[in-house]
């Protein structure tokens, strides 16, 4: 199984969904990071289960311990263990799913591949596998912000269903803006409506999709490894590998394919001191590499797919069954996905900006 992200800042993750524990191992990281939990909690906090009505009720702390990797709060740059206890397991509301694939998951395609699955909530496949993401972002994070200085990576809900947010302004753009509403949406009266329709779904045992955007300023020209390992290449295949993501666009994504390239094109102008960009169409990254302009992409994430009502399937046998699934799940996961999007792209550029120090 392929558990391990990265090149040079590696994070392995480990654990399901109702087993001891989950978490991850940091290989990479510079030595003399100030590091401790304190540094890592608040981002779990964003993601973990229960924080709101509009999530699963799940009860789970997501308290993360260092195992390893640091002493007197700095980090050696051995590699980092970081471990978060499952406590509020529930392994019997998958009982009778054991002889049913729940449609559109991940329980057939896992079964066909290993010849075995976790008895419970999913394995590996479950969204809890991506506590090990979050813990191990917010040490990128970290260290990207004492290298780098001033950098932002903020992440936010701007579609649910058909509900869509307008344009977001980059400039003034904070997690604790986007954390005024449960929805994480930064535009207050697209978050009521993306609110209302949520509850709505949750009421009629059904789910949302919708999407996540991330802006990220503050980064130096100059990141990423073509031809292969483009930035935005390397950003796609981390935000496809989270969980329930189905697509990735960046800068005008699909919708430049409307425009003329006289309309595309990013002319250059000067902006304090340094060659910047009339416009960001491109995203922040051309030929894949950062320009030093925001990078700005878009992540399409599916409804989930373990519902409450009942659907028309099939067993492991082929005899058609009704299923109505049990456990706790969330009706939109886009509101926790936010945390998740902000970890991986840290680990992408942390990464990025580790392999452009050491021109490997």
């Amino acid at each position: 199984m392929s558990s391990t992200f990265g090149t040079l800042f590696r994070t392995t993750t480990f654990g399901e969904s109702h087993g001891r524990a989950v978490g991850a191992i940091v290989d990479g990281c510079p030595a003399k990071l100030p590091l401790t939990e304190a540094d890592i909690q608040p981002q779990l906090n964003r993601r973990r289960p229960g924080q709101s009505k509009l999530t699963t009720p799940r009860d789970e702390a997501d308290q993360v311990t260092i195992l390893s990797g640091t002493e007197n709060g700095m980090t050696l740059g051995t590699p980092i263990a970081l471990s978060v206890n499952n406590r509020d397991q529930r392994p019997g509301d998958y009982g009778e799913m054991t002889a049913v694939p729940r449609p559109s998951h991940a329980d057939y395609t896992y079964l066909m591949k290993y010849g075995i699955t976790a008895a419970s909530g999913g394995g590996r496949s479950s969204a809890r596998e991506t506590i090990g993401r979050v813990a191990a972002g917010a040490i990128a994070e970290k260290w990207l912000t004492v290298r780098f200085g001033s950098i932002s990576i903020v992440a936010f809900v701007s579609s649910v269903g058909g509900i869509v947010a307008p344009e977001i302004d980059p400039v003034g753009l904070t997690r604790e803006l986007v954390d005024a509403n449960p929805v994480r949406c930064p535009d207050a009266e697209t978050a009521q409506q993306m609110i209302a329709a949520i509850e709505k779904a949750r009421d009629e045992k059904d789910s949302l999709g919708g999407t996540v955007s991330c802006i990220c300023c503050g980064l130096p020209a100059g990141l990423g490894e073509p031809v292969f390992d483009k930035l935005e290449a390397k950003l796609a295949q981390a935000m496809l590998s989270i969980p329930a993501v189905k697509g990735f666009e960046i800068g005008s994504g699909f919708a430049g394919t409307l425009m003329r390239g006289s309309q595309h094109n990013d002319a250059f102008v000067q902006k304090n001191g340094r060659l910047g960009t009339k416009t960001n169409f491109s995203g922040g990254i051309q030929g894949g590499i950062t320009n030093g302009e925001p990078i700005v992409f878009r992540v399409a994430i599916k409804p989930v797919a373990t519902i409450g009502l009942p659907q028309k399937t099939a067993g492991l046998d082929g005899t058609a069954v009704i299923l109505k699934a049990k456990g706790r799940h969330d009706p939109c996961v886009l509101p926790r996905a936010v945390p998740i999007v902000e970890a991986m792209t840290a680990l992408t550029l942390a990464d990025a900006a580790l392999q452009q120090e050491y021109r490997i």
